[in-house]
């Protein structure tokens, strides 16, 4: 056999490889071990499984094409070089199903873990309900979560590319594990899914085409370019404080809090905003949506903890023109009209009357008995409920993760078994029939 049959023949048997490999693969549903009640959503399941049935059937005639193709090839030192050009091209397509197989395998893995996957389950259920609101999101895609180490969140937003070609098919929602505590979990969860619900509705676009109304061919002033470059992540903001009042901005202050240098640092090379200025921005979003003297109070304590007295000159002047067009930037951005919401103005849309502070409070008085089961059918609300009531001093934070814990346990025996997330008869699966109200006292 000369050296250009037997390299052609090498490739063909590396390509049978590569179909033998691909034909090994499970589906998910066949290899994930976990307890029922940690299984995501079966809208989410099918999405991924027919997204990597279609990878696979792609694959495989692409395979089917190079095979026949190569057959056909005279065994010429030109031949040879084609057909590695075209083998080396097949290989990225194979590590892309690979990649994209990974990306969600890490996500199903976790779901095996003791107690991690059925709050993992829970989250799902919580995420699900964040993203939707009758008359604004329509088709709204399934949502999974996973944890992971380190500081941040994260959302892989559904219907984006993924790596190495193709629509992810759901949103994938990384929760960092020191934020499984109390109000973290709310703010970091509904932060997340408020990128998917503005790529949903188009808000980022939205807002970019007010401000070029409202500034025209000139260049905006410098204070404006900043909020135009951080609009991302302060649209997910306020979708996290629309949702949960209170608990997203306590939230996000445990999260910024760090040293002085990081929480003072300008960097527009950065989607986030500086930490100080977000914060003070997150508490006027929530006073402009529901208005109540608890911002103002908060925003007291904030700047108690890092004094503008601390800042150097440079940072107070910048800082001082950011917090000074903060009231006019939130009436511009309130006032957006997005075309997803077909002529109403985003704030009309945004601001919910049952998370106004006293509607809140008014809730946790009437759910303190038995919050556990009284919230279960209102993620959440739940999670707006029970951060106020921290907040307001009613519920201690060790309590708030009890009940937190609980009601990710209904939500996700709730898609498994026969019974709401808060019937009686899963009070009874759960052993939760004492009352907690002692605890409150």
């Amino acid at each position: 056999m000369d050296a250009c049959t037997q390299a052609l023949h090498l490739l063909e048997q590396e390509v049978h490889g590569i179909r033998a490999r691909l034909d090994a693969q499970l589906p998910y549903a066949l290899q994930m071990p976990m307890v029922p009640a940690a299984n995501v959503s079966d809208a989410a399941m099918a999405a991924i499984e027919q997204h990597m049935q279609a990878a696979r059937r792609q694959l495989r005639l692409r395979i089917t094409h190079f095979l026949r193709r190569l057959r056909q090839m005279q065994p010429t030192p030109r031949n040879v070089a084609d057909a590695q050009h075209r083998y080396a091209l097949l290989k990225l397509y194979f590590h892309a199903a690979l990649t994209h197989f990974e990306i969600f395998a890490e996500v199903l893995t976790q779901r095996s873990q003791h107690g991690t996957g059925v709050w993992l389950s829970g989250l799902d259920v919580a995420a699900q309900d964040g993203l939707r609101q009758p008359g604004v999101l329509h088709d709204v895609p399934p949502v999974i979560c996973y944890v992971e180490r380190g500081h941040g969140g994260a959302i892989r937003r559904a219907r984006t590319r993924l790596p190495g070609g193709g629509n992810n098919p759901v949103s994938v929602i990384r929760m960092p594990r020191e934020r499984m505590v109390g109000t973290g979990i709310a703010a970091s969860l509904f932060h997340e899914v408020g990128h998917q619900a503005a790529a949903l509705l188009g808000l980022v676009n939205a807002f970019k085409r007010a401000l070029q109304q409202r500034f025209g061919v000139a260049q905006p002033p410098p204070v404006w370019q900043a909020w135009d470059r951080w609009i991302s992540e302060i649209l997910a903001d306020l979708w996290a404080v629309s949702r949960v009042g209170i608990a997203a901005t306590c939230g996000l202050m445990s999260v910024v809090s760090l040293p002085r240098a990081f929480v003072l640092r300008i960097n527009l090379d950065d989607p986030h905003p500086a930490p100080w200025i977000r914060v003070k921005l997150s508490l006027a979003m929530g006073n402009a949506l529901y208005p109540h003297p608890q911002w103002a109070r908060l925003a007291q304590i904030w700047e108690l903890q890092y004094p503008r007295s601390q800042m150097t000159a440079r940072q107070q002047q910048t800082f001082a023109g950011l917090d000074q067009s903060i009231g006019e930037f939130i009436h511009m951005l309130l006032a957006v009209h997005p075309p997803a919401l077909e002529g109403r103005s985003l704030g009309s849309v945004l601001r919910l009357p049952d998370r106004h502070p006293q509607a809140l409070l008014a809730r946790w008085h009437q759910v303190r008995p038995r919050p556990q089961q009284m919230l279960a059918e209102t993620p959440t609300l739940a999670f707006a409920v029970l951060g106020q009531a921290r907040f307001s001093g009613l519920l201690p934070a060790s309590q708030e993760l009890q009940v937190i814990a609980e009601l990710l346990q209904r939500w996700a025996l709730a898609g498994y078994l026969p019974w709401r997330a808060g019937s009686k008869e899963l009070s009874v699966v759960l052993n939760q029939r004492r009352p907690l109200a002692a605890a409150f006292a």
